[in-house]
């Protein structure tokens, strides 16, 4: 019997890999001759870097950059065999490199994914992808702007920033290939707008909520790409990406598609996914609402964890965790287990 653990991470808890050999470790230890292939999966957000990296290789490179609020922070991003380099928001605006008290949407910039894009277009890649998700920021990309502005063509070589910011592009970036992968489907401004469904994520009052979405809607260049999906992913990052050029994709089937998991998971008896916490966005371009559509498509059982779970996807088997991230590890290795001896019978 085959047990596939495609698990999404369990953000700022426990990565996409470390959940997986968690679930590997509890049912390969219920000794009762269980197999588990070892699937992490991201969407586009936190850990896409890392499971492409364990898909398809790579080098990892360090470029200097701005946190949220400025300060000097260490971010990577990772160079593909193919010539792609895959650049993370959450390396250079990631929420967790702040501390709980220093969440502030108004005040956090997206400059820094900006830099650490300039970063990686030295390196001369002939494609880039953006990967959005886990991001501190509700600026619609004013940071990044800048960014690019102030580096008016120099760091990303011959003038082709000004061609980007020119708008002239049409999806490439003086002559690299902008794609954008997005990790909800969500589009800029309303009720499942940027401001009004993560900006509370990110340390917004209601009254701060308010004044994010009046920001975002008098973002006139950003208008045209407002209802893309994906043009709220990342704090308004995908419109403003899709303003500069850029092609939204969902990440979580890009990322399906690189580990092969259609393959895979035809192949197994059980496929266990889940995150941190199981809500209504879990279905909303989610890696593990993506898990399970493919299972469904191809007819395999499939189970569904989170530490916490605050509404279950209708007619998918749902397990919660403890809910302390001090015990996830042990949470999804006793979990582990139990689908074992489950499966056997």
């Amino acid at each position: 019997m085959l047990l596939l653990a495609a698990p999404a991470s369990l953000k700022g808890v426990l990565s996409a890999g470390a959940a997986a050999a968690a679930l590997a470790a509890g049912a390969r230890g219920a000794g009762v001759g269980v197999e588990v292939d070892l699937c992490p999966v991201a969407d586009g957000g936190e850990g896409t870097g890392d499971a492409l990296y364990g898909a398809l290789g790579g080098e990892w490179r360090t470029a200097r950059v701005v946190d949220p609020l400025g300060r000097p922070v260490e971010a990577l991003w990772l160079a593909l065999p193919d010539g792609t380099a895959v650049v993370e928001s959450a390396a250079a605006i990631g929420l967790p490199l702040l501390a709980e008290a220093e969440r502030d949407p108004l005040r956090a910039s997206s400059r820094g994914l900006g830099e650490l894009l300039l970063a990686a277009l030295v390196e001369g890649p002939a494609r880039v992808l953006v990967c959005l998700g886990g991001s501190a920021t509700v600026d619609g990309g004013v940071g990044l702007r800048e960014a690019l502005a102030a580096d008016g063509g120099g760091r990303g070589g011959g003038g082709a920033l000004g061609g980007v910011l020119g708008g002239a592009l049409g999806g490439a970036l003086g002559g690299v290939r902008l794609d954008v992968a997005c990790d909800v489907r969500n589009p800029l401004l309303g009720e499942r707008g940027a401001a009004r469904v993560f900006g509370p994520q990110k340390g917004a009052t209601p009254d701060v909520v308010e004044e994010l979405e009046r920001r975002l809607a008098a973002l006139a260049e950003l208008a045209p790409f407002a209802a893309l999906p994906g043009a709220g992913a990342a704090g308004g990052l995908g419109a403003a990406l899709a303003a500069l050029g850029g092609r939204l994709v969902p990440g979580a089937g890009l990322v399906l598609e690189a580990v092969r998991f259609h393959e895979r998971a035809a192949g197994a008896d059980l496929v266990v996914t889940g995150e941190g916490q199981v809500d209504r966005t879990t279905a909303e371009g989610k890696a593990p609402g993506a898990v399970l559509a493919v299972c469904a498509e191809l007819g395999r059982r499939a189970v569904l964890f989170g530490g916490r779970v605050v509404e279950a996807p209708p007619g998918v088997d749902t397990r919660a965790l403890s809910g302390d991230p001090a015990h996830a590890a042990a949470n999804l290795r006793a979990l582990g287990a139990v689908l074992a001896r489950e499966l056997t019978g």
